[in-house]
């Protein structure tokens, strides 16, 4: 008998909406969106109140096998010290010790009360740090920020001398990031910027979600691998007033985001810090609130510190929210909804966390009422509940759903569930719950079931920033985003390699899209990798991001980390397997998965459910075959690269060919990678890297390159020759399309190679109506010509059981003459946040996009929007996102139209020099969102 591994599981949860007062409810509760109004700055001293340590020496420690060092040796002052600098890999990615030394100065007043502080950024692995000959701190932490005491050593007016002894355990290794030495305040010392009483009216008005880091203009001295972009820290302050209604109420602040190390302040009572930039928190601010009057929220920002390796973007990048309610109150993330489904009922198991905040036990009702589809309620519980002083308890209820309508990707039918906690008859508050029902299945064999049918992964990985506006993308473009993959016949989304935004969840919920929801860290680790000795048992941004995301129907794994250097170890098992651990106090219904891009087998491959393959598809039989029973997936594919519109590489211009032939040594085409996953029914399908190119990881080229090539779709979303592959093999209609355009002046009677992608059975290809013969498709494959070039047009004919089921062309184009505009959608919310893409197309006198169009764009916005930013999908490109201007690249670029926060209309004029200007007018309605 042929061994399975199943997972059966459904699913339900809480979705963060702008709570509305209902007529006849209680008005206790509101979800308040904080995102306007706030006033931003760059930080005047980027040093944070110190001084930059700089000049470094540094020697090969090749006698030291071990740190644990208690003084230092005697000979090193007169050992043969070499000239070193912060960032430089003295170890040559080899294991080994060195030492560093710097002369931190004779001088460094403090004030009473005040600290001298040594501050490092990144030591890469472990390191002893000694001043004066003392050491004063050990750490062992790869690439995490910590400071070094130096009071009790310091010599005010003499010498001082930090000695580092650095330990390296593979990789690169030294000193990596920044040192700085500087005073440390008192504790209860404010930065100036911080204090209630500072005047911020000469700092810039911006609306958030807001990505600063796109203001800056690009250059070849920054980290290519965060988009060549310089990072600076910064402040934000906004002023708001509280009602004296709502003293004795929780009041709390809530962060969906703030990339990154941020510290925040309320009328200059220091809230706490958050170091890492991809999780949310949130603030208990009553003890410092103001009532009837006006306070003022403080947000200091550094991003400096990389978490990752891609474009992090820098600041309050989603949204803020001021949370209000009464004492006892549903618990934040408090709502869980479990079912059992049968062909005619679900069995659910409802949890609510309800939360008491006085010093005396309260006793309550909680009524949970179940609201389906089509508006109705279909479900009541209620029950009475204790909960003790400043205490929080848990309530189980049951209902019972009958004839349940299942969330699928081709249906994605929601359900709702609405809390009301009643105190003496009354309402005293009341959330709301999106989930959905269905079941997983994970078969070792025959792949992923939803709902009892087989779904294959057909899926994209993608990170969160967009031309114009980074990673601060409002919640209508990462809508958009999905569709756009809907498009293409995508029906699963790789969340790399963080948790996402809350409303892109809610997107793929609604417009039925899987997610492979992914925690970025393996154990609580903040830099871009885990090292050893990572906490087992601690893991809050993985309890966070469980809570948070655990009802969106949408999400059907997760994933627990990405390509970590610990995954094969035991080490790495025995954090995973706490991790898990920690998963499953907050959800069953789903398995824990990971992406390995090695040693499959061994670590993490011996504890997780699934088993997430990323490359290497000629390991995947090899690995079925030892690991029958694991269930297996490509969790990262493909990583094929091109460029939208080229068909030759250009590593001067940084530009690669856009047939399906170029891919890093460790990838595949994307053709190769799919037909190794579609040729096996064991392996669950795939996530392609990636859906969208982004900016930063240049690859295979890096400056004057600013963003990848790995994109399916560039940067505005445009789609390249590989989109209509995959359009092709995962969509459900007949699909064609024949590459690449037909204007090569000079070329005539040169051999052009075409390519068509298609999943008809075959293909005629014609130019200028004389067929070039009939070529077969073969299964998730395409299909080859060498033709002549000729101007005119190039007709290819799909054929099914020898009929004609689809035809696509391309035509020699006239020169450019006019611009044409495309909007997503001319209905906007008034919200300062609402806004539409509008693609923008270099035509000629027919119409016809013009291939190697490249005017220079001007856009005018007026009345009740404005231009949020723009681009052209150009990886090469170092004009702003946020200009009035953008070049087309290959006949196209997008402008990004905002909403303001009045309705109106806005209306857009696109213009260039020689050309037939265009324009776009867009209504703006009233905001939902309070």
């Amino acid at each position: 008998m042929r061994c399975t591994h199943l997972f059966v599981a459904t699913f339900s949860l809480v979705t963060c909406v702008a709570f509305a007062r209902l007529s006849g409810e209680s008005d206790a509760r509101q979800h308040i969106r904080f995102d306007d109004n706030w006033r931003f700055k760059l930080d005047p001293n980027p040093t944070i109140g110190g001084t930059q340590v700089t000049k470094w020496q540094w020697v090969p420690a090749t006698t030291i096998t071990s740190l644990g060092a208690a003084k230092l040796p005697e000979d090193l002052q007169s050992a043969p010290w070499r000239s070193g600098r912060i960032g430089r890999d003295v170890f040559r990615n080899r294991p080994g010790f060195a030492w560093f030394k710097a002369d931190l100065g004779s001088s460094l007043p403090v004030k009473a009360g005040a600290r001298r502080i040594l501050s490092f950024e990144s030591v890469d692995d472990n390191c002893e740090v000694f001043v004066n000959g003392k050491m004063l701190r050990k750490h062992s932490v790869w690439n995490d920020p910590f400071d070094v005491a130096l009071d009790d050593v310091w010599k005010e007016g003499g010498s001082n001398t930090v000695v580092i002894l650095v330990e390296n355990t593979g990789g690169g290794g030294g000193i990596m990031g920044s040192v700085s030495l500087r005073a440390a305040s008192k504790q209860d010392e404010v930065p100036s910027a911080a204090s209630e009483r500072f005047d911020d009216s000469s700092w810039r008005v911006i609306h958030v979600p807001h990505d600063y880091l796109l203001e800056s203009p690009f250059t070849p001295t920054a980290d290519a691998s965060h988009g060549s972009l310089t990072q600076n820290p910064a402040w934000y302050r906004k002023s708001f007033t509280v009602p004296k209604s709502y003293q004795g109420k929780n009041l709390s602040l809530e962060f969906d985001g703030v990339y990154r190390n941020s510290i925040l302040w309320l009328n200059g009572h220091k809230l706490g810090a958050h170091t890492t930039g991809y999780i949310g928190f949130r603030h208990d601010i009553a003890p410092f609130v103001h009532y009837g009057g006006v306070n003022k929220i403080a947000v200091h920002v550094d991003p400096r510190q990389a978490e990752g390796w891609w474009y992090e973007g820098a600041g309050i990048y989603r949204h803020v929210w001021l949370n209000v309610s009464n004492p006892v109150h549903v618990a934040p993330e408090g709502t869980y909804v479990v079912s059992d489904i049968s062909a005619t009922h679900a069995t659910l198991s409802i949890q609510t966390a309800v939360a008491n905040s006085t010093p005396k036990e309260q006793a309550c009702i909680v009524v949970s009422n179940v609201i389906g589809p089509d508006g109705d309620r279909v479900a009541t519980a209620k029950s009475p509940l204790y909960v003790g002083a400043n205490s929080t308890h848990t309530l189980t209820q049951s209902a019972a759903v009958a004839h349940p309508k299942l969330w699928s990707i081709e249906l994605p039918q929601l359900y709702h569930l609405e809390t009301t906690i009643i105190q003496s008859g009354q309402p005293i508050d009341d959330a709301k719950t999106t989930f959905g029902l269905r079941t997983l299945r994970y078969d070792a064999n025959l792949g992923f079931f939803l709902n009892g049918k087989h779904v294959e992964f057909k899926g994209t990985c993608n990170h969160q920033d967009f031309i114009g506006v980074g990673t601060g993308m409002p919640d209508g473009l990462l809508e958009w985003r999905i569709k756009k993959l809907k498009e293409m016949g995508s029906n699963a989304y790789r969340c790399s390699h963080n948790p996402p935004a809350k409303e892109l969840l809610d997107a793929c919920d609604k417009l039925g899209m899987v997610v492979m929801d992914e925690n970025r860290h393996l154990g609580n680790a903040t830099g871009g990798k885990t090292p050893s000795g990572t906490s087992t048992t601690d893991f809050p941004e993985l309890r966070e991001m469980i809570l948070r995301d655990r009802n969106h129907p949408s999400i059907v794994m997760w994933s627990l980390c990405n390509e970590e250097p610990l995954q094969g170890t035991s080490e790495g098992g025995r954090i995973f397997a706490g991790m898990m651990k920690e998963v499953h106090r907050w959800d069953t219904t789903r398995p824990c998965s990971c992406a390995m891009n090695g040693s499959w087998g061994y670590g993490i491959s011996l504890v997780e459910d699934l088993q997430g393959a990323n490359y290497d598809p000629r390991g995947y039989d090899a690995f079925h075959k030892k690991f029958p029973s694991k269930p297996f997936f490509g969790s990262e594919t493909a990583s094929a690269v091109s460029t939208r519109g080229e068909y030759v590489n250009d590593r001067v211009k940084g530009y690669v060919s856009a047939y399906d032939l170029n891919a890093p040594p460790w990838a595949q085409p994307a053709q190769v990678a799919w037909k190794a996953i579609a040729d096996r029914p064991y392996v669950e399908g795939g996530f392609v890297w990636t859906g969208f190119d982004y900016k930063g990881e240049p690859t295979p080229y890096g400056w004057p390159c600013i963003n990848s090539h790995f994109g399916i779709m560039d940067m505005c979303g445009f789609p390249k020759d590989s989109y209509y592959y995959y359009k092709a093999w995962w969509g459900d209609r007949p699909s064609l399309h024949v590459f690449p355009h037909w204007n090569w002046p000079g070329k005539e009677g040169q051999p052009i190679s075409v390519w068509v992608q298609s999943n008809c059975d075959q293909v005629e290809l014609f130019l200028n109506g004389q067929s070039l013969g009939i070529k077969p498709v073969p299964a998730h494959e395409h299909a080859e010509w060498m033709v002549n070039y000729q101007p005119g047009s190039l007709v290819a004919k799909g054929y099914l059981n020898h009929r004609m089921i689809a035809t696509d062309r391309v035509e020699t184009t006239g020169v450019p003459v006019a611009i044409v505009l495309k909007a997503d959608r001319a209905k906007l919310i008034a919200d300062s946040e609402d806004l539409s893409t509008v693609e923008v197309r270099i035509v000629d006198s027919q119409g016809r996009v013009v291939p190697y169009a490249s005017n220079l764009i001007k856009f005018t916005v007026s009345g009740a929007g404005s231009l949020a930013g723009v681009g052209n999908g150009d990886p090469s490109s170092h004009e702003p996102d946020q200009a009035a201007t953008r070049s087309a690249f290959h006949g196209l670029c997008m402008a990004l139209v905002r909403a303001g926060g009045t309705p109106g209309k806005i209306s857009i004029v696109a213009s260039a020099p020689g050309l037939r200007g265009f324009s776009l007018s867009f209504e703006t309605a009233v905001s939902t969102n309070k």
